[in-house]
C-alpha cells in the first residue's frame, strides 16, 4: 500500500471509501493483484498517473473537468495496469479504466481503438464481474493489435508529414461553443481555459451567455494550444435544435467525427 504523510493533504469532500474499494476490487479480481491509493494535495497531482490512461471517453473526460482528490490504481502480476476514481455526480459508482502499458513507441498505438473505461458500482464483486466481462477483454484486444503494430511496423509513407492535431470549435445558433479535442494536452488546455466537459455531447462546451467572457476563453485556450503546436479550427453547423432543448428520450445528433488517439 502507498503510504502519504495525511495531515498535509486537504479534507476529502467526496465520501466515498475509494481505497478500500480498490483493495476490495483487487481481491475479487483473478489472479494476483495489489492496489496502490494516492491522495492529491493541489489538482495538478491527478494528470502524472491520469497521462497513460487509455480512454477517450468519459474517463478522460472526468479527468480533464473534475479536480480528483484521489485516485487508485491496481496492478496485476503480468503488469496490466487499472486506475480507478469515483464517478462524478454519481455517489454509488465508480469509474475504472485500463492504463496504456509502457515500453511501446508511440507509433504502436496509432490505429489502435483504445479500450475506453467503464462505469462499475460501488459492490466490488460485481464490480470485477463487470471489468472480466467488459473491459479485460476489450485491452487484450488493443493489447494485441499494439504488439502486432510495435514488432512489424508499417513504412513511413514518402513525402506526407503527419498531420498537425487541431481542436475543432463549433459555433451553436444559441451561442453555445463545443470544442473536440483528441489528446490530453488539449482537454487539459480547454479546462484551464474554461471549458466544461458535456458527456451527452461527448465535447468541451462553453457558453455564450457572457460573450466578453467567452471570447476571452477561447483566445485563452488558442493560446494554451499554440504552446503544444496544437490548431484551431472554427466552425458553424447546420441548423439544429440548441442544447438546452435537446430531450433525454431523443438521441443526440453528433457534431462531428469521434476523437481518436495517437500515443
Amino acid at each position: 500500500m502507498h503510504e502519504e504523510t495525511m495531515h498535509d493533504l486537504p479534507e476529502l469532500r467526496d465520501p466515498r471509501d475509494l481505497e478500500s474499494f480498490a483493495t476490495a476490487l483487487a481481491d475479487e479480481l483473478p489472479g494476483q493483484w495489489r492496489s496502490e491509493y494516492h491522495r492529491h494535495a493541489q489538482y495538478s497531482d491527478q494528470f502524472p498517473l491520469a497521462e497513460d490512461v487509455w480512454d477517450m471517453n468519459m474517463v478522460s473526460g472526468a479527468i480533464a473537468d473534475i479536480v480528483l482528490e484521489h485516485d487508485a490504481v491496481l496492478t496485476r502480476d503480468d503488469g496490466t495496469r487499472l486506475y480507478v476514481i469515483g464517478r462524478p455526480r454519481h455517489s454509488d459508482e465508480y469509474l475504472v479504466a485500463a492504463m496504456a502499458p509502457p515500453g511501446f513507441a508511440p507509433e504502436a498505438f496509432r490505429g489502435v481503438r483504445e479500450p475506453d473505461g467503464i462505469a462499475v458500482p460501488d459492490d466490488p464483486f460485481r464490480a470485477a464481474d463487470d471489468i472480466m466481462v467488459d473491459l479485460l477483454p476489450r485491452y487484450d484486444k488493443a493489447l494485441a493489435q499494439v504488439r502486432h503494430d510495435a514488432a512489424h511496423p508499417a513504412p513511413p509513407p514518402r513525402a506526407t508529414a503527419p498531420a498537425p492535431e487541431r481542436v475543432v470549435m463549433t459555433w451553436f445558433g444559441d451561442g453555445l461553443l463545443a470544442a473536440k479535442s483528441e489528446s490530453q494536452e488539449a482537454a487539459t488546455a480547454l479546462h484551464s481555459s474554461g471549458f466544461t466537459w458535456d458527456p451527452r455531447e461527448m465535447a468541451f462546451v462553453l457558453s455564450g451567455d457572457d460573450t466578453a467572457h467567452q471570447a476571452r476563453c477561447v483566445r485563452e485556450a488558442g493560446e494554451r494550444l499554440a504552446n503544444h503546436d496544437i490548431g484551431v479550427i472554427m466552425r458553424h453547423p447546420p441548423s439544429r435544435p440548441a442544447l438546452e432543448t435537446t430531450t433525454a428520450a431523443s438521441p443526440v445528433p453528433s457534431r462531428g467525427q469521434p476523437a481518436g488517439r495517437s500515443r
